[in-house]
Formats: structure tokens, sequence, C-alpha cells
């Protein structure tokens, strides 16, 4: 049984229960969802018959995904299981047979769902308010269930009740866990005495009723955001619940999530350059991207909050407290040139002030492949290795400069060649590629990209719907990198990074380091623009988009690395091979392993299985020896038994104990943060790094006896003639 935690969205904390809350919950007319509308029935008649048609498993639009569709809906919209009842889900599954009238056009069955689930959370807002008011006993001996595949929906109101009664002593402590966590943090960095004034702090009262506003607030801006969801929000959430029944890949993508994925893809967009989060109601600045308007204009500060947004130099401020975060989103994107006006507030401060600014293009550089030059170990002659790392977080690609036959369009394989040609000017022996972080993108990208390090051949294998086989070749003759290479891989690398890493490890052309396994994506899937399937038009409107799984990649031998991945030849300690939930095998509906015939292709010969063998036991020897890996296991063995645990304690003095130690959920969203977080930075040596320059050092050694890569290769091929 998969381990679920309770997601960052559920820690919801107050401090003093002693305080009562006296508001009454009265949910306004937020302008819910209205029925469904023509356009509706037409882009999902047409999204229905490209499942039918054009997805790899050609399953039939049948009972089976009906009763798929109806419980991905209700895992989308109550995945803790605490609003709805289990009669309400009875009931839907009961219509599930109306899931099969998508084939007409109709959704109203998405409307039922929807409409019983606002009333429930307007139930649960109203019993938060009530629960928050009421004190509670933090010396019980209570546990939570935060195990969701062992959970329940209620029965009836009264164990509602007592669910959310539990729910908020959780939270109650996970608000009091943090703020003393704050505290020690503050006091471990405190300044020297006399260096600089002391942070001003509230008093323990007004913290305690501050954070209890907060809670509060936080509920019932869930509520306000769940009845603000518009007809395009709930159709493509009911769509991709459908199509995701197929596979957990494909998905229906309204036109809003189209425009946002080409962005991505392009690594550009005209705006501010700042990268924004919605916290308790306020759009919050979470990050200023490099080189961006906002980061150049200075006067805009990470954790600023936007209020109030308006356009050109003199058009009115709109109130954005409490916006859905992507309506904020539209208001402050626009062309460059552009001037939007941004009314900020900082901190606890009330006051306010308008900051004007110029949109202009921005590169999304936190995507984009970055590189060093680092030195390690020792030549022959003396002089240390010289050792290039490239780290690409994705395999990025401009579609539709690429489609309009523009020169220079945003690619990853010609900026990596770019990269790999100032490394020829640096001297430099080996090459570490990063893909830690890199979950994929381009398909094209990933073919062209590994031709950089193999002169011709096969680099992927594709089956489509049909069973017929298409190999990918690299198509552009001699290599841009000949030299030794070390791939670093962990479990979320995935899709295009494994089609690399695999087609590496066929040919024998380098080493695979990391995680136990990449993270298992072996399918392909293609966007299809519904506006231009429905109409058969260039110009059609725009209907959004169903990007849907019709291909699984093989590698050249033959292997899908679907739910198995590509295993590293040297593996090592990483609590990301241990983290639940991540992997493709993880996943609801995933297509299983299988293989094809392999192709015909080259051995390199720079890899072996007696090399890999003594690599490994060099890396074991330094990892034994090494403090930070050291930490690293016992981290590990900590998580793993905390992973087993479906309870958590609601007694104070046991929860606190429990969450000085390492918190296995923390954990989760720890390494997400820091694999997210990663971009954009200079790279930087870690005992990870280390480890990685330490075994190109090594394989340098062992492999090519210390002399220049080409000429070791060149000898060992000449060797192997005689």
């Amino acid at each position: 049984m998969r381990r679920r935690v309770l997601p960052p969205s559920c820690r919801l904390a107050g401090l003093l229960v002693a305080l009562a809350l006296t508001a009454v919950w009265l949910p306004a007319a937020w302008g819910d969802p209205e029925g469904p509308r023509a356009q509706d029935r037409a882009i999902t008649q047409t999204v229905t018959s490209l499942l039918r048609r054009e997805h790899l498993t050609k399953h039939p639009l049948d009972d089976e995904i009906a009763r798929r569709c109806v419980t991905q809906f209700v895992k989308m919209l109550d995945p803790m299981k605490v609003y709805f009842y289990q009669s309400d889900v009875d009931v839907f599954m009961a219509r599930r047979g109306e899931v099969e009238n998508v084939k007409k056009g109709d959704v109203g069955l998405a409307y039922v769902m929807f409409q019983t689930f606002l009333k429930r959370v307007d139930e649960r807002v109203a019993l938060v308010d009530e629960l928050l008011a009421m004190p509670h006993d933090f010396t019980l001996d209570e546990e939570l269930l935060i195990d969701r595949d062992a959970a329940q929906h209620p029965k009836d109101p009264a164990e509602a009740r007592d669910r959310w009664r539990q729910r908020i002593k959780y939270d109650l402590l996970v608000l009091k866990a943090d703020r003393l966590e704050k505290d020690r943090e503050r006091a471990r960095k405190a300044p020297a005495p006399g260096s600089q004034e002391p942070e001003e702090r509230l008093s323990p009262e007004d913290e305690a009723k501050e954070a209890l506003d907060r809670l509060k607030r936080r509920y019932h801006n869930f509520a306000r955001r769940m009845h603000q969801t518009d007809n395009d929000e709930l159709l493509e959430m009911y769509l991709t619940a459908l199509s995701s029944s197929f596979d957990p890949h494909t998905s229906y993508m309204s036109a809003d999530t189209v425009n946002n994925f080409l962005i991505q893809m392009r690594l550009n967009l005209e705006g501010i350059g700042a990268a924004l989060q919605s916290v308790d109601g306020y759009t919050v600045v979470n990050k200023l991207i490099p080189g961006g308007p906002a980061e150049k204009d200075g006067r805009i500060k990470v954790e600023d909050k936007i209020i109030g947004v308006g356009q050109g130099k003199d058009g009115p401020i709109e109130d954005v407290v409490d916006m859905k975060l992507s309506d904020v989103v539209k208001l402050i994107r626009g062309p460059k040139g552009t001037v939007v006006r941004l009314e900020i507030m900082r901190g606890r401060s009330k006051e306010r002030k308008i900051v004007e600014i110029t949109r202009a293009a921005v590169e999304l550089k936190d995507s984009e492949a970055r590189s060093k030059v680092f030195e390690a170990g020792k030549r022959p002659d003396g002089k240390p290795y010289r050792i290039g790392v490239i780290d690409l977080p994705s395999f990025y690609m401009d579609m539709d400069g690429a489609r309009a036959g523009l020169p220079n369009f945003k690619s990853t394989t010609r900026d990596v060649r770019r990269i790999l040609e100032d490394f020829h000017r640096q001297s430099v022996d080996a090459l570490v590629l990063d893909l830690r972080r890199n979950g994929g993108g381009s398909l094209q990208e990933a073919i062209s990209l590994t031709g950089l390090f193999l002169d011709e051949g096969p680099v992927v294998q594709v089956k489509d719907a049909d069973g017929r086989i298409h190999p990918y070749p690299d198509v552009e003759s001699g290599m841009a990198w000949k030299g030794p290479m070390v791939v670093l891989i962990s479990k979320f690398s995935a899709s295009a990074s494994e089609i690399l890493a695999g087609a590496i490890q066929d040919y024998g052309r380098g080493l695979i380091v990391g995680d136990h396994a990449t993270h298992g994506k072996g399918t392909v899937q293609s966007l299809r623009d519904v506006g231009e399937e429905l109409y058969r038009l260039p110009n059609s409107p725009k209907l959004g988009a169903l990007k849907i799984t019709m291909q699984q990649f093989y590698r050249p031998d033959g292997d899908s690395t679907q739910k198995r991945g590509v295993l590293a030849d040297i593996e090592w300690p990483s609590i990301t091979s241990h983290l639940a939930d991540i992997s493709e095998a993880d996943l609801d509906y995933a297509i299983p392993f299988d293989q094809v015939p392999p192709q015909e292709h080259q051995q390199f010969g720079y890899v072996n299985k007696a090399l890999v063998e003594r690599l490994r036991e060099l890396s074991a020897l330094r990892i034994r020896s090494s403090e930070e890996f050291r930490k690293v296991l016992k981290n590990i063995a900590r998580y793993e038994e905390q992973k087993k645990k479906k309870f958590v304690s609601l007694n104070e003095e046991k929860f606190l104990a429990e969450r000085a130690e390492l918190n296995a959920d923390r954990e989760d969203e720890k390494q997400l943060e820091e694999l997210q977080e990663s971009g954009g930075k200079e790279i930087k040596r870690d005992h990870y790094l280390d480890e990685a320059l330490a075994i190109s050092v090594d394989y340098l050694q062992l492999a090519f006896h210390g002399a220049p890569p080409a000429q070791a290769v060149q000898a060992d091929r000449q060797a192997r003639n005689d």
C-alpha cells in the first residue's frame, strides 16, 4: 500500500486555543461555474474522439474508464477524504454510467460532483470557525491518520466533525512547532550585541492572534478560491480526470494552460520577471528572475504582497486580494514596452506603495543549460584535471520559433553545443552532465542532444498504438564531445532525460551515476490542438489542447524505461531514491514495462563491467569516510522508519519530540524545494558534486591511463584490432 502524506496546503495552523473566533461563515456569491456551455460540448466530443482513436492503449471508453474517471475526479477535489461523505462518493459512483455520455459532449456529471463539493466545503469552513473557537486538550494520547490509502470518507456529520476536530488540533500543533523552530533559528542567527538593531517582535498574545487569524483566513480563502472556479477550469479538471484514466500523462489543457506550457518550453515570456504564489489570499512574490524588469528595478522584493494592479501610467488600480493567482498573473503579464503599476505591501506593515514597471521580454534562465569548469585530482604531469559540469534542467525548445523557421530559436542542443565548444577551448578532460532535476521536455531535443555524444546509430526506438516500431537515429555525423562523460541521474530524471541516459549506457559511451534509477517514464506525448482538430482551419479558436500518450519509447538495446527507469552504474546514498509516490511505478494506471527487438549500434567500449566494479569500490571507500554522506545515510534510515507510520500523535509533548527528529513529510517537501530552488544559481560544489568529480578522476585514470581522452580511445581501439 502506498503511503500518502498531508500536502503542504493542508498544513494550516493556529496557536492559542484559548482565543475565541466568533465570526460566522456566510459564503458569498462568487460566481460558481455555470452549467455546461455549447463550447464545452464541442471540446468534450473532440477530446473523447482523440482518446478513442489515438491513445496508445486503444482502451475503449467503457465502465472501467468511467469508474477510474469518477475516482480520479474525487481525488482531485478531496485528496485527503475530508470534504465528501462516503454517501456522496457512492452516489457519484452509481452515476458513473453518465461518464460515457462524454462521447456526446455531456459533462453534466462534473457539475453535479463539483456543486456537491462546494456545498461540503462551505459546511466544513463553518465547522472550522466553530472548532477554532473552542479549547482543545493536547495532553490526550490521540492520533491522526495520515495514510490517504487507509483513510475513508466520513460516514456522517458526527464522524466528519471528529475528523476535523483532530485535523484542527494537528494544524495547531504544526504551527506551534514551526514557531519554535523559527525562534531557534532566530536565536542561532542573532547578531552580536550592538552590531545592529534587534528585529522587531510581536508580543506572544499578538503573535498568537495573528496566527489564528491567518489559519482562519486560509480556510476561508480556500473556499473562496473553489467558488471562483470557472467553466474552463472545471472542464479542464474533469476532462483531465477522464484522460488520466487512460494513463497518468494524458491530460486536457485549457487555452491558458497551453500558453503557460509553451512559455516554459521556449523559456521566455513578456512581463515583469517575477514568480508569484498565492498565500492566504495574497499574491506574494516568490522569486525575482535574474535580469528581469522587476529585478533590475530593485523596488520589488521577495515576499512582497501585490494587492493591486493597474494598466498603463494612469489606469485604475484593481484590487487583487483574494483574486485567483491565474487572474492576477494575466493582469501583470503583457506585451513588452507596456507599463504595469503594482500596489505593494511589505512584511507586517500596512503601508502601501505604487511601483511602475515597464514590461519586457524575460528569459527563464532557471531551466536553461548552465556550466562551470572545476579542477580535481592530478594528471600524470602533476597538474589538476579539468572537469566540465553542465547542469541541464530540461529539454527545452521554442516550438513556435521552430515551426516558423526562425534561424536562432531557443534550443537545448544549440546551447549545449556552445558550452562544449567552450570546454574544448578550456582543455576540459571530462564532462559531467547533470540531469538530476531534469523532468524531460522535447523528444526531438533529446535525440539531437544525445547525438552530440554519438557518431551515428539509433538513439531511441518508438512504438505506436498499432505496434509499429520506428528507430530514431542520430542524423548528424560527428561528435561535439568525444571524451569521457559521467551522467548524473535521480528519481526526478524523467522521460527525455532517460532517453539520453539509456542511449549513453547502451552504447558504453559513459557512466551513469546517482540514485538507484531514474523516474521510469517511457511514454511519448503529443500536443493536439482541440480547435484545429475541431474546425480544421489554420486560425481556429483557441480551445485548449489534449496532451495524449501516443507512443512508448525504448532504448537502442530494446528495453523500455517505462516503470523501470535507467539503472545507475554507480549508486550513491540519496534520500531521493527513497521518496514515496515519486516514480512512474507509483502513479495510477501507468502503462506496463515491455521490450522490443534491439537495434544494431556501435559499442564505444568506454565502460565495462570490471571498470564499473572498481569505480564502485573506490566511490564506496570515499562515501564511508565522508561525514556528509554519513549524515545522508542516517537521514535515510530515519526517513524509512518514519515513512512506515500511518498515524501522527496529537499529544503535544510527543508531537514536538517527533517533530524535532527528521520528519518524513517535511523531507519530501525539502527535497522538492531544493531541486526547484537550485535553478538559476551558480553551480556549486557540495558532497554530491565532489563525489561526481572524484568518480570522473578515477574514470580518467583507470580507463584512459592518464592520456588525453582521444589518444587513449584510439590506442584502446588499436589494441583491440591487433
